[in-house]
């Protein structure tokens, strides 16, 4: 929990955030992820200054619990001083403890954020999905949280002006606003109309920008001019049986796709899929249409 103090922005951790949206592709599958398309109302965890803190909290907790489908789990919620926003107990249930920070005493609207974090801990826990290293585990539980309607909420605590800053989470404002507009661009819902914090809503319009930076990636037919131009080029290299020239400092990004003969010899171009990012492989030979075969995707390429 950042607060006070600075603010990570950018995309640190894309890789990890793709490679968790590809692994949560993989466990639910595509109808299991659909079963996520309406995202946590603001309603169901809105909490006042005149509330109860310990039945608010448990009443937002139940509804985010609801929310991921885990009829027969149950939170018990308490606080304490600490560093963290928050902490689960991950046992094998149905009961599981969680810490809030002290500090959402007197900062309830965020209660629901921090919660909603706790909550995808035990989510993934069930789904025995996880990560090698204690980093990327966050990283995927915050992908999990936003991508499964819940995490605009932790997006929304990301509050700073000339004095003070406030940021829940693991992602930086825009790696949300990423993960919110790829489910957005997926189930066709706007979630802007519920911030209250206008970083929020900057971080998400940043984040749409580069989700659709993954729609026009070559060889999708709705890459750029210079994009084909760089695809076109690699291609006539692969096919003369040349390699593609390396990268260099402060040159060109790396392709996303790369090419590889088939064992009859005939090349073939591999490239992520802007929705799940697993690879998928076509034949080079023109206008294609492909279909992903993990979450279903229908991609029109130019190969």
């Amino acid at each position: 929990m950042a607060n006070g103090g600075p603010v990570e922005h950018g995309y640190p951790h894309l890789e990890t955030v793709r490679a968790a949206l590809t692994a949560l592709y993989r466990r639910l599958s595509h109808d299991g992820v659909r079963t996520f398309a309406t995202s946590l109302a603001p309603a169901d965890v809105a909490f006042c200054d005149t509330d109860d803190l310990h039945l608010g909290a448990q009443r937002v907790a139940r509804e985010i619990v609801r929310h991921f489908r885990l009829p027969d789990a149950r939170l018990v919620v308490g606080f304490r001083e600490m560093t963290h926003a928050a902490n689960v107990e991950l046992t094998a249930g149905p009961e599981y403890f969680v810490e809030l920070n002290d500090r959402f005493r007197t900062h309830r609207r965020d209660i629901g954020a921090a919660l909603a974090h706790e909550v995808a801990h035990v989510y993934l826990h069930r789904l025995d999905l996880v990560f090698r290293t204690t980093a990327e585990n966050e990283i995927l539980t915050d992908t999990v949280t936003t991508y499964l309607g819940a995490g605009w909420l932790l997006l929304d605590a990301f509050r700073q002006d000339e004095v003070s800053s406030q940021k829940l989470g693991y992602l930086t404002p825009e790696e949300f606003g990423y993960v919110l507009a790829k489910r957005a661009l997926l189930l066709h819902e706007d979630p802007s109309p519920w911030f209250t914090s206008p970083q929020a809503y900057t971080a998400y319009t940043k984040g749409m920008a580069k989700a659709r930076q993954d729609e026009q990636q070559p060889p999708l037919t709705a890459a750029g001019w210079a994009g084909r131009r760089r695809y076109a080029h690699d291609r006539r290299h692969a096919s003369a049986g040349r390699p593609t020239a390396p990268d260099v400092p402060d040159g060109p990004p790396t392709a996303p796709y790369a090419f590889a003969p088939d064992p009859a010899g005939r090349l073939r171009v591999s490239f992520p899929c802007p929705t799940c990012h697993q690879r998928i492989r076509v034949p080079v030979r023109g206008r294609v249409r492909a279909r992903c075969g993990l979450c279903r995707t229908v991609l029109e390429c130019d190969t």
